[in-house]
Formats: C-alpha cells, structure tokens, sequence
C-alpha cells in the first residue's frame, strides 16, 4: 500500500499549477484544500525540505492568498460553494501551527477563525420553525434548507477547529445533532431495532454515502455510543463496497474515517474492504477517477486525494483522523 500512496502522491504533484493551486477540473480552491491534506496525511510538511514539502508550501501559499477569502470568511467563491468551505475551512484548522513561519500561523489562524464564523452564521440562517431543515448547512451561506453532505463538511471544521483550541459554541453542535437524528432511518423500531443508516435529507432512503457521511457526522458531534452510530455501523458493515456506487469515492471518505471511529471489528473490516478495492482501481500513472457520473465529472485530483485519505486513517497525522 506505501507504493501506491507514493504514486499517487507523485500525481498530485504533476498536476500544480504555477499558481500552487492543484486541481485538473476546476474548483481550485476546494481541490488543492483536499490535496494538501492528502500530501499531510503521511506525514509531510511544508517546512520539508523535500519535493513534497515543497508542493505544500507553493499550494498553502495559494489557499493563503487574500483574494480566496471573502470579507464575510468565505471560501466557497470557485463554484465549490459550502462544500468547498467547508473543506478549506478544514485544512487550515489541520495545519495550525504547521505553517512555515510564526507570520504564516498568524494568517492560518485568522483564516480559520474567519472561515468558523461564516459556518456559524450560515447554520443561523435556518429558521427555528422549519423543523426539517434547522441545524444543517446547504449550498450557500444563506440557503435556508439543508443536507447531510454539506453538513457533514461544516461538522468536520468546526470539530477539527476546536480540536485546534478555537472556540465552537455548544449550541451549534446540538443543533447540528438534531438535523443529524431527522436524517438518520432505523431498519425497525424500539430496543431490537438491529441496524439503520441516514439519508441525504430527513424522510430520504438511506444510502452507501449519506449512511457513511451520517455515522462519521454523529461521532464527530459526541455521540459515539448512541444507538445511531451502533446502527449505522452495522448497516454500513453488511454492505458491500461497490466501485461503480454513487458517489462511491464520497463516502468511501467517511466510511474509513466513521468505521475506524467505530474501532475494534468495524475498523478491521472497514479496512480490509477499503484497501482491497481501491488498490486494484489505481491506474498506472498513481491516480484515481471515479466510475460514476458526478464524481468521474470531478476528476482525478478530486478522486486521488479522496481515496488517499480513505487509505491514510490509520496513520492518523492529520488530527481529524484521531480517535
């Protein structure tokens, strides 16, 4: 596995642009934010003296630049919306203090916090009497509406944020926990209930990618012993991963991170699973695509980092990746 993880690693360093930015088809922003954290997810720095470290610097450098922020903290300017801030907003909180000077620190940490507010303010926006839709997060800033696959993006800054020592109100992670509950669908009801998995909105079926996005949401946000978790751990595990799934690189992310959470049986077999399909899926020059419409549209940035980090959990750099 260390080889193929070095190929594709090598990839993501031929596809740097003059700029720093890493990306092959558009959403700079949101996709060198990915491939930073997965050049960081085996250990390297930018302060490396290696070509890795150096990839980092020139990339850090770009998302750093003051005109990928707005004034109001957003990220999300390349077309990637909320999504794409909330996997900027995440980086920087992985790589506090690992800049390459106290002045860059300095601007990572105002970057984040800045990034953090506008997460705050835009989960504020939802209306307390629209039950179905409080607490989450959805394409812009101001959207009145939610689901979980942006939502679980903003959870994993702002808990990331506050691993890093800034301050996350209690508040938003309970409201986060009551739009979590509304997705999540048991398979039966009471104390024998043997399993159940979220969907991507509250009443939706559940699905490989939402039912993964939803188990790492809920331990994200403390409950690691609630019935939801237990659930959808259990839903999750008697699936069988399949390449050409929806939006299978998705929620293969949250699937090693969610399941290796889980620990013990689950993170075994997670493991297992994960490495046994997505090596055999490495093309030869180190990346990946996906199969399927929408992910294979994002290209092979997009789909390299994210089977990177789904093969990195056990090595834990990245703090997101600690139980």
């Amino acid at each position: 596995m260390d080889e193929a993880i070095s190929k594709a690693l090598g990839y993501l360093r031929t596809q740097q642009k003059n700029d720093g930015s890493i990306t092959d088809s558009g959403n700079a922003h949101a996709m060198t934010a990915l491939a930073v954290m997965a050049l960081s997810a085996v250990g390297n720095q930018a302060t490396d003296p290696t070509p890795e470290g150096e990839t980092l610097r020139k990339a850090l450098d770009y998302l750093l630049a003051s005109e990928r922020q707005r004034d109001n903290g957003y990220f999300g300017s390349d077309g990637s919306r909320m999504y794409g801030h909330g996997i900027v907003t995440l980086t920087m909180a992985e790589l506090l203090d690992m800049g390459v000077s106290p002045e860059q620190d300095a601007r990572i940490r105002q970057r984040l916090r800045k990034g953090v507010d506008l997460i705050l303010w835009s989960q504020d926006r939802k209306e307390r009497n629209n039950e179905r839709e409080f607490g989450g997060w959805r394409y812009e800033p101001d959207s009145r509406d939610s689901d979980l696959s942006v939502t679980i993006w903003q959870l994993m800054a702002l808990r990331a944020s506050k691993n890093a020592g800034l301050d996350v109100p209690r508040e938003a992670i309970e409201k986060a926990v009551q739009y979590l509950k509304k997705c999540y669908k048991a398979d039966s009801k009471g104390k024998d209930r043997v399993g159940g998995a979220c969907g991507y909105q509250p009443g939706n079926n559940q699905s490989y990618a939402a039912g993964a996005a939803g188990l790492l949401a809920l331990q994200v946000c403390g409950l690691y012993e609630s019935d939801e978790v237990q659930g959808s751990a259990d839903w999750l595990k008697s699936k069988k991963l399949e390449w050409d799934g929806r939006y299978f690189l998705y929620g293969t992310y949250y699937y090693a991170q969610g399941m290796y959470q889980k620990g013990g049986e689950y993170a075994t077999h997670a493991r297992r699973e994960v490495e046994t399909i997505l090596l055999a899926k490495q093309k030869d020059d180190g990346s990946w695509r996906a199969q399927h419409g929408e992910e294979h549209n994002a290209g092979c940035v997009y789909g390299t980092s994210m089977a990177v980090l789904s093969l990195c959990v056990k090595y834990h750099y990245l703090p997101i990746y600690q139980r």
